[in-house]
């Protein structure tokens, strides 16, 4: 099935993108934004499988320009915040065809355009306009080999692995991919024409624009788009909202919850059919928090780029939901596979691999990365897991940050929710860190709650009484704020050699 399609389910008259002051555009505009676009692109020889760039910032166009171009060729979102010379590496490495920018806009993204000799192509946005719509800028025709709508086995959209251990990946996604995946989310959420989504995740990445746009409007329900995270709007957006739910990363729920209890009001005027979470581990003390401030359940989902977005999920009532668990089977088929290659029974400890529908079908140019990452049919997702007999599984932590200390394995996510659990531990990221003997060390760094004071060996010890002694962090920092990417994700690997941690003789105890 293609985008094309997806977009057929909502009616008519009913409001498809809203935004804040903006009146609503709706699925009939919204079709027809997406023909127009489609017809103006080919015209200047822009047609399926051509990459174009988009760096916009987050908001209703951002939405609309990415369905545009991804219904009419590849849609490539970067973040805005990048700088030129990032710029110009993905520019680069798409092979873009064009660039989609703001009217006026000063991106660096624009220097690199004219290095590469990438056109540029302006989103005119009229003064008044409902939300999301606009018109390309001028472009000078030019044939197109390969006019019309996407189908469902072209390129959709092609975002890029984070790149944390190494250079980045181009992965590729259908337009079934998409379509299979959106599908997904909206049946695991039971989503409906009435349906109201608050959008504050980032629209250059999969979870914003699959859980956040394709699937609730795979559904003819409304996406409200923002201009991206605050925690100081979020409850004013509640009101002009009026939303049913919201999907978002631990670290802005923690921030939401921060807020809640002075927004009583806010909360009992728009009370929520559940809330969503994805994207990194999403700590049990904070799900019981956010289940109370909201009175509704809070679904936890486990995703990646490379299945486009869900691949499992914690189910809605009066099914259950199990807290620490990323939920069951919610797209593709998953297994877990041990060391020897074979898929181990419930219970037992292994790599999470899947295969489906909604899985890219391999990284673009890069043999030897397809030949590690796909074994047998099935995706290996480099995270290490466990699935009991009812089907839920429990991420245990990623592969590649595991810690390992002197051959004793450690779980970063273990400790995490063991510091959690202080009464002064407001947010923490346990990391290794490189010791000359032991290989690594367990290191953590800790924000405090306001008001709160607490010492390095008060949390050793509180970690000391809960698990053997190799697991307790040999280093605790204490920080105002923890690293997080772009989109809000804790980052561990690589976080000791970003702040120069090191250990050097375990016996020594230097550092």
């Amino acid at each position: 099935m293609t985008l094309h399609e997806l977009l057929q389910t909502g009616a008519d008259d009913a409001v498809a993108v809203a935004a804040p002051g903006r009146a609503p555009l709706d699925y009939r505009g919204l079709r027809s934004l997406v023909a127009d676009t489609t017809r103006a692109l080919n015209a200047a020889g822009i047609g399926r499988n051509d990459r174009i760039a988009i760096v916009l910032p987050n908001g209703p166009e951002m939405a609309t320009s990415f369905l545009a171009c991804a219904c009419t060729a590849t849609s490539a979102p970067l973040n805005p915040a990048y700088r030129a010379d990032e710029f110009e590496f993905y520019l680069d490495d798409l092979q873009a065809k064009a660039l989609i920018v703001e009217q006026g806009s000063k991106s660096p993204a624009l220097e690199a355009a004219r290095k590469l000799g990438v056109r540029v192509i302006e989103v005119v946005v009229a003064e008044g306009a409902p939300a999301g719509h606009f018109t390309l800028g001028e472009m000078p025709a030019a044939p197109c080999a390969s006019g019309g709508p996407a189908q469902a086995e072209d390129v959709a959209m092609v975002l890029h692995t984070s790149g944390t251990t190494s250079r980045p990946k181009r992965v590729p996604l259908s337009g079934a991919n998409l379509f299979a995946s959106a599908t997904n989310i909206a049946a695991t959420l039971r989503f409906t024409a009435q349906d109201v989504g608050l959008n504050i995740m980032p629209l250059f990445h999969i979870h914003g624009l699959l859980a956040g746009l394709l699937a609730p409007l795979s559904a003819g329900s409304r996406v409200f788009c923002t201009p991206g995270f605050n925690a100081l709007r979020f409850f004013k957006w509640m009101d002009e909202a009026k939303p049913t739910w919201y999907t978002a990363v631990p670290t802005m729920h923690l921030a939401i919850a921060s807020r809640g209890k002075h927004n009583a009001e806010v909360l009992a005027r728009h009370p929520l059919r559940f809330v969503r979470s994805s994207s990194s581990a999403m700590p049990p003390q904070l799900i019981e928090q956010l289940e109370t401030m909201f009175e509704a359940p809070l679904i936890e989902s486990y995703g990646m780029t490379e299945a486009a977005h869900q691949m499992a999920s914690n189910p809605l009532p009066p099914l259950q939901r199990k807290p620490g668990s990323v939920g069951r089977a919610a797209g593709p088929e998953i297994g877990i596979r041990g060391e020897d290659g074979g898929l181990l029974a419930p219970g037992e400890i292994g790599e999470v691999v899947i295969r489906g529908p909604s899985v890219t079908a391999g990284y673009e140019n890069n043999p030897k990365a397809n030949a590690e990452a796909f074994v047998d049919g099935w995706f290996r997702t480099g995270d290490q897991g466990v699935m009991d007999t009812e089907g839920y599984l429990s991420i245990t932590g990623r592969l590649k940050e595991i810690i390992n200390r002197g051959g004793e394995k450690v779980s970063p996510r273990e400790i995490d929710e063991i510091l959690l659990d202080h009464v002064s531990v407001a947010q923490v990221v346990v990391f290794g860190a490189p010791h000359k003997r032991l290989g690594e060390e367990v290191a953590a760094m800790v924000v405090l709650h306001e008001g709160h004071e607490c010492g390095e060996r008060e949390l050793q010890q509180f970690v000391a009484q809960r698990v053997a002694g190799y697991k307790v962090p040999k280093k605790i920092l204490f920080v105002d704020e923890l690293p997080k990417g772009a989109t809000g994700k804790l980052q561990r690997i690589g976080l000791a050699q970003r702040i120069g941690l090191g250990f050097g003789s375990y016996v020594s105890g230097e550092f």
